[in-house]
Parts: structure tokens; sequence; C-alpha cells
């Protein structure tokens, strides 16, 4: 396994067992959300946030993704789509934030003090896949 995968998945793992003891009000997922999408997608996901009747992009109710897939959550198609570094020609034009860029901004001021040879990917890494895992919580039964 080369350093930057060993990195991501040891930042999987220590998420994985914050989540473990932690409640909902600490969830690194959701406070990650409430900080930055739902202002377009709403608390609830279904869209409604403050700014839907600002923009004129009609936002996506995020609640659906599994259902509208098949039962399946599409994990690989919505990190893509949080971390937007990645263009994707088919998707189209690109109004979500590329959440990618500002993760890896903040990373050198979260870690330049504690980890010697930090690596900034898995930190991206981490914050997505808690973002993707309070996602996926909200997702319709």
């Amino acid at each position: 396994m080369n350093r930057s995968k060993r990195q991501a998945a040891i930042v999987a793992a220590t998420l994985a067992i914050v989540f473990a003891g932690t409640s909902a009000a600490n969830d690194i997922g959701k406070v990650e959300y409430e900080n930055n999408c739902a202002v377009c997608h709403g608390m609830t996901g279904m869209g409604n946030g403050p700014y839907a009747g600002i923009i004129n992009t009609r936002i996506p109710d995020i609640t659906m993704l599994q259902k509208n897939n098949n039962g399946v959550f599409p994990y690989d198609q919505v990190y893509e789509v949080i971390d937007g570094r990645k263009g994707v020609e088919a998707h189209g034009t690109r109004d979500m934030p590329i959440w990618g860029n500002e993760y890896n901004a903040k990373a050198a001021g979260y870690y330049a003090d504690y980890i010697r040879d930090y690596n900034a990917e898995g930190f991206v890494r981490g914050r997505i896949i808690a973002l993707i895992g309070y996602i996926y919580s909200l997702q319709a039964k």
C-alpha cells in the first residue's frame, strides 16, 4: 500500500473510531454538512436551504440519492461531486463549490504542527468521507 493510501486509510479508521464514540451533536460529518451544505440543500437535505430561492440552479434533494439509484447509495459519484477537483464533462457545468480545493487549502493549518510529512490528501479524503457518512444517514427509507 503506498503512503498516500495508507494515510487515507488511517484517517478513515480514525474517523470510524471517532464516530463510534460520539453523539450526533459531535458527528464530524454532520458539522461539515451544517457548515458547508445546509445553506443550499437545507438541514434535512431536501434542497430547501436558504439559498434555494436565491440562486438560479435547482438544488437537488440529496435524500433521494439511494432511492433514485435502485436502492444503492452512489458513494463514488457523491465523492466526486463533493470533491469537485476532477471535472467530468458529462456532468455539465459546475455550480457547486469545489470542496476538495477548500479542504486541501485548510489541511496545512490543521496538521502542519502535529504531523511531520503530513499528507493534505488524507485530510481531504477524511473530511469528504465524514460528510458522505452523514449524507448517507439522510437517505429516505
